[in-house]
């Protein structure tokens, strides 16, 4: 088999497996959206942590789809220039922390067990610490790449 065949296949496939890729991700944002709206419902009805709560708790749902929405756009990025941007990854990172952020006090507000066992203040204190250097990262990732357009 002559090289250039084979990559011309593996472009192609490189190719079709994006596009799948894409479609997946379209899916499973749609998905969230859908588990987010149900599990407001349910908070609210079933549970009666007040609606404070189940809104908190639908919001964390919801960061997923904020992930969804950062991986789509470097599918987009990548199908049109070839090349993915580092902040994307930063991105993911820093909505996975406001994520944990917002569901640790939720959790422990509902649970049966003591606040102690539960919520975590150390742990707390590093999530918003990772926070605050992924932050960091994210602007000089950012500047850089700002930098590099120009």
């Amino acid at each position: 088999m002559k090289p250039e065949l084979l990559i011309k296949f593996l472009k192609g496939f490189n190719d079709f497996l994006h596009v799948l890729m894409a479609i997946a991700l379209a899916i499973a944002s749609l998905m969230v959206v859908w588990e987010s709206i149900q599990e407001f419902i349910v908070e609210n009805q079933v549970h009666h942590l007040g609606l404070g709560f189940a809104f908190l708790h639908a919001l964390a749902t919801l960061f997923l789809v904020w992930t969804f929405s950062s991986l789509i756009a470097a599918e987009i990025s990548y199908v049109q220039t070839g090349s993915i941007h580092l902040r994307v990854f930063v991105d993911v990172a820093m909505i996975t922390l406001m994520r944990q952020i917002i569901i640790a006090p939720v959790k422990s507000a509902g649970s049966n067990l003591p606040s102690d066992e539960v919520f975590d203040p150390w742990q707390y204190g590093l999530l918003l610490l990772a926070l605050l250097i992924t932050g960091i990262v994210h602007k000089l990732v950012g500047d850089t790449e700002i930098e590099k357009a120009k």
